[in-house]
């Protein structure tokens, strides 16, 4: 069963600095995948495969964006997810770099720039989609109990 993207939403940001401040607060890496929509390197990240129960946040603001329910190996070199905690979390900008249509997911709570959302590729999945993470985009908090 397919499920349509939704649309971007234009609405301000909760979080909100400057590009001075985010470099004071982010590693070079972490200030290019979240501030500059950079890509970190295929299977650099330990979130791709972790089985470890927990939420994932945005790394630049702590937003919660994922759990780990809704996590899967996509064997893609990224992490990968087939929801997000809700859909006021992230948002979804459309990308037409690198010579095709894609759409970004962003955080919606600070602007951050978390990888990209795929549909269709066949993964056995409730909802069809592939959110494709940066792991260096996010924090891991391992669920108590």
């Amino acid at each position: 069963m397919a499920h349509d993207i939704p649309a971007s939403s234009d609405r301000a940001y909760d979080v909100s600095k400057t590009e001075d401040e985010w470099r004071g607060e982010l590693s070079a890496a972490e200030y290019h995948v979240l501030r500059e929509a950079g890509t970190e390197r295929p299977f650099s990240s330990s979130f791709e495969t972790d089985t470890t129960e927990a939420v994932y946040a945005c790394r630049a603001c702590g937003s919660e964006l994922f759990r780990s329910d809704t996590k899967f190996d996509a064997h893609c070199g990224w992490p990968a997810f087939y929801s997000p905690l809700a859909e006021d979390r992230v948002e979804y900008i459309e990308d037409t770099t690198m010579g095709m249509k894609r759409t970004e997911v962003r955080c919606a709570n600070c602007g951050s720039h978390l990888g990209h959302v795929f549909q269709g590729e066949g993964f056995d999945t409730p909802t069809d989609l592939r959110y494709c993470i940066n792991g260096i985009s996010l924090t891991q908090e391992p669920v108590q109990g």
